[in-house]
């Protein structure tokens, strides 16, 4: 799986002009006049860009998935999901001559450190991390996109979960499948990155909620 590929720009798609109306450190918020295949003489979209995520569905060796309950202002609720987090510096990578393998490697480092920081969970003796591609979340409006993992065969780690206070996570606790199905049914899970990562499981014979 090549990682760098998420936004690969495909014949007959150009940017032909873009004004930004607000940056920070997590996102910015831009005006692009695209030509694209069906409009080549090109159409404005607002768009906002914003980094890249890795979001990781843990699995213990009973086989169930760990999920984190977390505070999210925007929705002014608390929600159980699996953890994520976004990557700092990924636009950087294709101007700093790493390769593809070096590319995935930094990806995936991410992807088991989010796991311990949020979870206090780590890769057990039999552990593996599994790429499964990757989603977006939002292509209406935003290029943001995740990196989506599982983590098989994990294990509580010696050094506890490292989360920061203002990611206001509030529980973590581990969920059979059939739990998982139940509360996806009862809209307890709705987020996109759970609902993506499950579905990417189920799809890969990964998982089964009633198996």
């Amino acid at each position: 799986m090549k990682f760098t590929n998420a936004l690969a720009r495909h014949e007959g798609w150009k940017t032909i002009s873009s004004e930004q109306h607000f940056q920070s450190d997590h996102l910015a918020v831009v005006t692009e006049v695209m030509r694209t295949p069906a409009v080549p003489k090109g159409r404005p979209w607002l768009v906002v860009h914003r980094k890249a995520a890795v979001v990781i569905a843990p699995m213990t060796h009973e086989g169930k998935l760990i999920l984190i309950r977390q505070e999210r202002i925007p929705i002014r609720a608390t929600i159980w999901e699996v953890p994520a987090g976004q990557i700092d510096g990924l636009r950087d990578f294709p101007r700093t001559g790493v390769t593809d393998s070096g590319y995935e490697a930094a990806i995936e480092a991410v992807a088991l450190r989010e796991l311990r920081e949020e979870t206090g969970y780590q890769l057990g003796p039999a552990g593996e991390l599994i790429a499964l591609g990757h989603y977006f979340s939002s292509p209406g409006f935003t290029d943001e996109h995740a990196y989506l993992f599982l983590a098989r065969n994990v294990e509580l780690s010696p050094e506890g979960h490292a989360h920061a206070e203002s990611e206001s996570i509030v529980d973590c606790r581990s969920f059979t499948p059939r739990e998982i199905a139940r509360m996806i049914a009862n809209g307890e899970i709705r987020d996109g990155n759970t609902l993506a990562i499950c579905t990417r499981l189920i799809v890969s014979g990964l998982l089964s909620l009633y198996g």
